[in-house]
């Protein structure tokens, strides 16, 4: 790459024209591919907030051994939030008491995040398990709650 011309008794070294141009392309093309990721937040919103919901059905099977209580899950379209309640009854509706201090019982989806989950509602027993299986579709990730063991994954 780089020339090496004897002048005398000192060496010249360096890069010519055309190899500084050609690694400056390079750059900007490698510079355009990237840079378009980088602007589309949506894709890193919907990712993270799969994560989200995927953390938030995990820890209503967790409050709902721990406290050897039914807990909610529930989906509501508008806005798209996934709301969390403790109840003493096998049914979302009988909510007695609101989850721990400090803990947020609901989570709502950003703005241009597609959200949806069927069925729309699920209660987890004291022993963890859901009523029914589940499938969350958060933009292209799809999550699942197994109806067996309450297994969430993607």
């Amino acid at each position: 790459m780089s020339n090496i011309q004897k002048t005398g008794t000192e060496f010249q070294c360096g890069f010519t024209l055309v190899e500084l141009v050609m690694v400056m392309i390079i750059a900007v093309a490698l510079a355009v591919a990237v840079a378009t990721r980088f602007f589309d937040g949506n894709v890193f919103q919907s990712r993270g907030f799969a994560d989200e919901v995927q953390a938030t059905l995990r820890y209503a099977q967790k409050v709902a051994i721990a406290q050897r209580r039914y807990v909610c899950a529930t989906f509501t379209a508008s806005p798209d939030r996934l709301s969390l309640s403790i109840g003493t009854a096998a049914a979302c509706g009988a909510t007695a008491l609101n989850l721990p201090a400090g803990g947020v019982n609901y989570i709502d989806a950003p703005s241009g995040v597609a959200f949806s989950m069927t069925p729309v509602s699920v209660y987890f027993d004291a022993l963890g398990r859901p009523d029914a299986a589940v499938s969350a579709t958060v933009g292209t990730t799809i999550i699942i709650v197994e109806a067996e063991t309450g297994y969430v994954h993607q």
